[in-house]
């Protein structure tokens, strides 16, 4: 542990509030803003939203973009002005439309992660505060309970019952207990049970502490800032970037082959360079980043809606290309408000003692709040006044128990509440009525058949035990053992009414569910048939015990329920699932789910979940519903199929315009486009595909989950890149030798040629449909005839000399009409081939 840490644990509490300058009843808000200011610089920065700076500069990061604005300077020079100054408004008006998009991007989902931002406990005037947790300071004074992540590193100021998962920082499994205390010479060196360190968590008790370090400072921030934590690549963040690779390879290819051609039949080398420079910016979509960043915000917008919040927006594509979801039980496919039905002796009748010892052993209790003890303190009031608490062994995933040591009536009396079989494990007699105390031998069978009656009937049956323990004032775990039974409680949590449907409507997005609870076979079978799911394949976690992750993998698709389920199980089954090739999903909102969320390729918690739990997720639901899910899954569906609309309409077309641009480059005496047409050719081209974010989505891209598929983009882009081309050659045919253009005439028509077949081919394949039966959305019509009617005006207006256009023959929009019509009716029909012959 860091010498920091051990000299704060080893400081008197009064020497340390002196030194940061603080007091029990926290800061002042003032103070807390002088210190937050002056502590900016500390904070751990993974997730700070960029600076309008910062989105602006990195438009212009891309080297392609670079050399180019080189070249305007060195037109410049060359006495090259109106070229040089069209040049670079073009590349500035394309970089401020990136950034224009990206920081309404980046604000709007600001926005949405402050609806689930964690937000711990602290005094500030003497008053409880929920605040950011970037905001704690040094100084100030946090409360903290059962479920809490820990915002910072901190001294103990009091303590009652509290153990902590420091798992994220030592990889210990069990909770370590802490407590407020002041260490002497005697217990040093040693553990430090009195810091909390932040990144853990609180198990079970409470606690109030001083924040010591914050960010940077902190074991987290050190260890952190050491290896350079990033979350792991999603599939859409892979997907992107083998993209990319894609283009740069056919880029950089066509740029050298063109610029050595051009300089081999000996035209200017300045215009070559330029030339095959805005070759590459036609054929990279440099607006891919900010389209895919406003496409990934419009989508996270949409979901909010839909009561679904993206904590990270490339997890959308995962969300909709997810085909497993293994959830819980409680709260999800049931109403997740558990109620008592009764309290049972050992031979089955009701138990007046066995309520009133879950009453207690539930009403003393400091753990996490569950709805199991919920019901036990609802059902039935006891009058608990001549009690008084005296320990507790918190419950853990391992032991499934729960202990608490009370005076009662002037005796000390341990009583423990948990997993049936757990507690049967622990106890060597039961109380059987009229008979008194009897060897628990004699009763085992009759407790099991009790089990198995009310576990058949779907009901949740948990064992209760106690043990007289003279004058002990502290339990531990080794304390349970030698125990009476008494006997069992039993409660009911019915499915909710519509879940059967809701299961269905999964199953059509091509979603299978998969259950993984830590209740009994029994129940978790009761609940399948209930659900929907007939007589499902289970397994438990006894099962999973004896198999190799080999066997796991080889029956885990297979199993729709897994029972009686340990923690570090889900995160097993979860692995199995992903090595047998499925984007696995994971909803859970407690301490034992936070190792499962990081594992799933999507972890989904909901807003009453732990923070822990909400802190591990990549999606948020503000209502713990499976109905939510579904629609955030379409939603998330929706997003993907836009963002791919925009890579198979940006490298279909400009592919296609660029190899015409290449391919005249070679037979043609002149420049088949001017750098400066070129670049705004691909600038309006950009417009109507800005808009995508809002366009309709067919059905079927939404009816099953969808990935990246690298093959197939490459496959589409060469065959709509070389339809496109033939319609290119078409018209320079028809400039050429039907009208005997001249070189400005020839690049006015081929630029007007290129700006409608790139805006009509976008309503042709946006869709797998033919065009006419699937209506786009309003804005991209709007943009698309704005930009056709933009590139007719520069045309034929004065503006147009000043790009190099000259005037054309009316007959030239006749047969320009004859070629689109003609090119239309034969993408349909390519179209048609391709998606028979080639699947996605």
């Amino acid at each position: 542990m860091d010498e920091g840490i051990q000299e704060f644990g080893r400081l008197s509490l009064r020497d340390l509030l002196q030194q940061l300058k603080t007091a029990p009843e926290g800061l002042t808000s003032e103070e807390a803003q002088k210190r937050y200011a002056g502590n900016r610089a500390n904070l751990l920065k993974t997730k700070k939203r960029p600076d309008d700076l910062t989105i602006f500069l990195s438009q212009f990061k891309s080297p392609i973009i670079l050399i180019l604005l080189f070249a305007v300077l060195l037109s410049y020079f060359l006495h090259e002005h109106i070229d040089a100054l069209i040049i670079l408004i073009i590349v500035m008006v394309s970089g401020f439309l990136g950034f224009w998009q990206e920081r309404g991007a980046s604000r709007a989902v600001e926005k949405l992660l402050s609806v689930v931002q964690i937000k711990p406990e602290v005094l500030r005037d003497s008053q409880v505060k929920e605040i950011p947790i970037d905001e704690v300071v040094p100084g100030d004074i946090i409360l903290l309970k059962a479920g809490d992540v820990i915002p910072a590193d901190c001294r103990l100021l009091e303590s009652k019952d509290l153990f902590i998962n420091e798992a994220t920082l030592t990889g210990e499994t069990y909770p370590v207990e802490k407590e407020a205390k002041e260490l002497t010479s005697e217990t040093l060196p040693g553990p430090q049970v009195n810091t909390l360190l932040m990144g853990t968590n609180v198990v079970s008790g409470t606690a109030r502490a001083v924040v010591v370090y914050t960010g940077k400072e902190t074991e987290f921030g050190k260890i952190s800032a050491r290896l350079r934590l990033r979350p792991p690549e999603t599939e859409f963040e892979r997907g992107v970037r083998r993209f990319g690779y894609l283009l740069m390879e056919i880029t950089l290819l066509l740029v050298i082959a063109i610029f050595a051609i051009n300089v081999f039949l000996a035209r200017p080398v300045l215009d070559s360079f330029l030339f095959s420079l805005a070759l590459a910016i036609g054929l990279t979509p440099q607006l891919l980043p900010a389209i895919i960043s406003v496409n990934l915000a419009h989508g996270a917008k949409a979901m909010a809606k839909k009561k679904v919040i993206i904590k990270r927006l490339a997890s959308i594509e995962n969300f909709g290309s997810m085909d497993v979801l293994c959830s819980d039980k409680t709260g999800t496919l049931t109403e997740g408000v558990v109620e008592l039905n009764a309290g049972l002796n050992v031979i089955g009748q009701d138990s007046e003692k066995a309520l009133f010892y879950a009453f207690l052993n539930a009403s003393f209790e400091t753990g996490l709040a569950n709805p199991i003890d919920v019901a036990i303190r609802k059902a039935r009031e006891f009058d608990i006044s001549d009690c008084r608490k005296l320990d507790e062994v918190p419950y853990d995933f391992v032991r499934k128990r729960l202990s608490i040591l009370l005076s009662k009536d002037k005796t000390h009396l341990m009583i423990t509440k948990g997993a049936l079989a757990n507690v049967l494990a622990i106890c060597s007699s039961a109380e059987v009525p009229a008979e008194g105390i009897v060897d628990m031998t004699r009763v085992q069978d009759q407790i099991q058949k009790l089990f198995e009656t009310y576990s058949n009937r779907g009901n949740r049956v948990l064992g209760i035990a106690y043990r007289l323990m003279g004058e002990q004032t502290i339990i531990t775990k080794e304390s349970e053992t030698d125990m009476i039974f008494l006997g069992l409680i039993v409660f009911f949590d019915p499915p909710k009414p519509q879940i059967a449907e809701t299961i269905g409507q999964l199953e059509k997005l091509g979603i299978t569910l998969k259950i993984i609870t830590g209740d009994n076979r029994l129940v978790a079978f009761n609940m399948a048939q209930k659900i929907g799911l007939g007589d499902a394949e289970i397994l438990t976690g006894s099962d999973l015990h004896q198999m190799t992750d080999e066997a796991l993998t080889l029956v885990v698709s297979d199993t729709r329920v897994f029972a009686e389920i340990e923690p570090n199980q889900k995160e097993r089954i979860i692995l199995a699932l992903k090595k047998s090739s499925h984007v696995v999903g994971f909803i859970g909102d407690g301490l034992n789910d936070v190792s499962a969320l990081h594992t799933a390729d999507v972890g989904i918690s909901v807003d009453s979940g732990v923070d822990a739990a909400k802190d591990a997720a990549d999606i948020v639901l503000l209502e713990k519903d499976l109905g939510v899910l579904s629609q955030g899954v379409q939603e998330g569906r929706s997003t993907f199929a836009n963002t791919l609309k925009y890579v198979f309409m940006a490298t279909s077309a400009n592919f296609g315009n660029m190899f015409s641009l290449a391919g005249a480059s070679v037979f043609l005496r002149f420049l088949p486009l001017l750098p400066k047409q070129i670049l705004l050719l691909n600038l309006l081209t950009d417009f109507p595909e800005m808009t995508i974010a809002t366009d309709r989505v067919d059905r079927q891209m939404v009816d099953e989950p969808r990935r990246w598929n690298i093959s197939f983009i490459r496959k589409f882009m060469i065959v709509f890149g070389l339809l496109s081309s033939v319609f290119d050659y078409l018209t320079f045919g028809v400039l050429l030798f039907m009208l005997q253009a001249s070189p400005a005439q020839f690049r006015t028509g081929w630029f007007l040629e290129s700006i409608v077949s790139a805006a009509v081919i976008v309503l042709v394949i946006r869709t797998r449909k033919p065009f006419f039966k699937s209506i786009p959305g309003s804005y991209l019509i709007f943009a698309t005839f704005m930009v056709i009617g933009i590139a007719f005006l520069i045309a034929f207006t004065p503006i147009g000399k000043l790009f190099g256009f000259g005037p054309l023959p009316s007959s030239f929009l006749i047969l320009l009409g004859i070629v689109m019509v003609l090119y239309i009716i034969i993408a349909e029909i390519i179209k048609k081939i391709f998606y028979k012959a080639v699947k996605f």
